[in-house]
């Protein structure tokens, strides 16, 4: 037990001892420790403090350049707005010189205006007197010599005018006739188109009189019925073995011509046969209309037209014009507008278009009431064309010479040269009567006129004229007078040639 009591007790001691030694040991590692970072503390404080001076002497020398930096460039403006300010002044000296000079040539200009004012007030004085002279001298007031004289002026500067309107006419027509008639007559020669015409029939002949009675039907049934069905007039009159369709739509009368010469080929004849042979027949008339169209777009060498234009150009080919067929005048219109353009550089493919187009509107003037180019011109916008090709389409009857393209021209004259050609075109006795009356009247409505004659089926109008009222001058201002009124007033195909006759006679007797 004792032994026990002493092992504890030693042990216990022991244990106290190693604790004091650790003890001692621990106070001793913290204080080598921090002696350790004493030195490190010390050693990086002077690191520090060299750093810092470093850094400072960096620091100053850098202040020192930033400052000589800053002088120099302080000196440099200063420099700068001492040589503005020496500038300035110069040019404030220069403006008071220049404003002391103006002053002195106002002055100046002011006495020179005084002095200009008393010679006016000499001159007009002495003008005055002047005029009060001549009007002694002369008899007359100022007024009446005044206007003696511009009546004197005016007369020589017509007559001046008359003479160089001459001369600038005979040297152009001189200079231009040779030339338009190679490019005119190469062109037509390079069409050659016939000179034939189409014509539209609508005379229906029959076998028999016993098919009119047929065609009349029982109580005139059939015939309104085809009436009705075609929109058009049957004429059954005395006229052995024919029977008239009358219609002012010539589609419509091709269409109820179609549809009778079958019936009378058939002999079936009743309602239900016409309502189907009328059906049929316009079927094949637009058919017709269609592949017409498309030829003479294929004939003019015109592409990409829309469908409705080109059925308007089918529906030309049953119109005529003094007996002349529209869509042959159309496309031989096109023809000579696109050679004639092809010679003179114009825009071959407008003018071709235009050209083709330009009677479009003729197909549907009992539709729409307005002139035939403007319905076309319309129509032509309408569905695709240019402005250029409507424009010369409304040019080609309703032109202004002062904005006028030179392809409405070449239109101009294509249409007139298709219609004005030989057996192109065809009128009756009234028609060529009426044209010469009025031809005549226009030429009678002019002072100076003593008689005029219309001669060559209206082509050409001569006017013989009073001498002693009418000089040779006067005689040109004439003939364009009456050429320009002709074309307002008048309506003709091609062109109408205006001849002034003036004759002096002298007269005497010996006795």
């Amino acid at each position: 037990m004792e032994l026990v009591i002493y092992l504890l007790i030693a042990l216990v001691a022991g244990v106290a001892v190693g604790g004091g030694l650790a003890y001692v040991l621990r106070q001793r590692t913290v204080a080598t420790a921090t002696l350790l970072a004493q030195a490190n503390t010390e050693r990086l404080e002077a690191e520090a403090a060299a750093r810092r001076n470093e850094i400072l002497a960096e620091a100053n020398a850098e202040a020192l350049r930033l400052r000589s930096a800053v002088e120099a460039e302080a000196r440099e403006r200063r420099r700068e707005l001492q040589h503005a300010e020496r500038r300035l002044q110069q040019k404030e000296e220069n403006l008071d010189r220049k404003l002391d000079q103006l002053e002195r040539r106002e002055r100046q200009l002011a006495q020179r205006e005084k002095d200009l004012e008393h010679r006016h007030s000499e001159i007009d004085a002495a003008v005055c007197r002047q005029l009060q002279e001549l009007e002694r001298i002369a008899g007359m007031s100022r007024e009446e010599a005044h206007a003696e004289l511009m009546a004197r002026v005016e007369q020589e500067a017509r007559i001046e005018a008359a003479r160089l309107a001459r001369e600038i006419i005979a040297d152009a027509r001189e200079e231009a006739e040779s030339e338009a008639r190679r490019i005119i007559t190469l062109a037509i020669q390079r069409l050659a188109a016939e000179q034939c015409a189409e014509s539209t029939v609508s005379v229906v002949p029959i076998p028999s009189e016993e098919m009119k009675g047929r065609i009349i039907g029982r109580e005139g049934r059939n015939i309104r019925a085809l009436e009705h069905a075609t929109g058009v007039d049957l004429i059954i009159d005395d006229t052995p073995d024919a029977v008239t369709l009358s219609g002012f739509d010539p589609v419509r009368r091709e269409i109820a011509r179609i549809a009778l010469t079958k019936l009378v080929m058939d002999g079936r004849i009743h309602p239900a046969r016409i309502e189907e042979m009328v059906a049929k027949a316009r079927q094949e008339v637009e058919q017709q209309i269609k592949q017409a169209g498309e030829a003479a777009a294929l004939e003019a060498g015109v592409h990409g037209l829309h469908p409705e234009l080109i059925k308007m150009l089918g529906r030309m080919k049953f119109r005529t014009s003094y007996g002349q067929n529209q869509l042959r005048h159309s496309v031989e219109a096109a023809l000579i507008a696109g050679l004639l353009a092809h010679e003179l550089g114009a825009d071959v493919n407008c003018a071709r278009r235009a050209a083709l187009l330009h009677d479009i509107g003729k197909t549907v003037t009992h539709e729409v009431d307005a002139p035939h180019h403007v319905i076309a011109a319309d129509l032509a916008r309408r569905f695709g064309e240019s402005p250029k090709v409507a424009q010369a389409i409304i040019d080609h009857h309703d032109a202004d010479p002062d904005h006028q393209s030179i392809e409405s021209l070449l239109v101009q004259i294509a249409d007139a040269i298709s219609g004005a050609r030989p057996g192109a075109r065809r009128e009756t006795v009234e028609n060529y009567v009426r044209r010469l009356e009025a031809l005549e009247n226009v030429a009678n409505s002019f002072e100076g006129v003593e008689r005029s004659f219309a001669i060559q089926a209206g082509r050409e109008v001569r006017i013989i004229v009073r001498p002693e009222e009418i000089d040779d001058l006067s005689a040109m201002r004439l003939a364009r007078d009456v050429v320009k009124k002709i074309e307002e007033t008048l309506q003709y195909p091609g062109q109408v040639k205006v001849t002034v006759v003036r004759e002096t006679r002298a007269v005497d007797y010996a006795r």
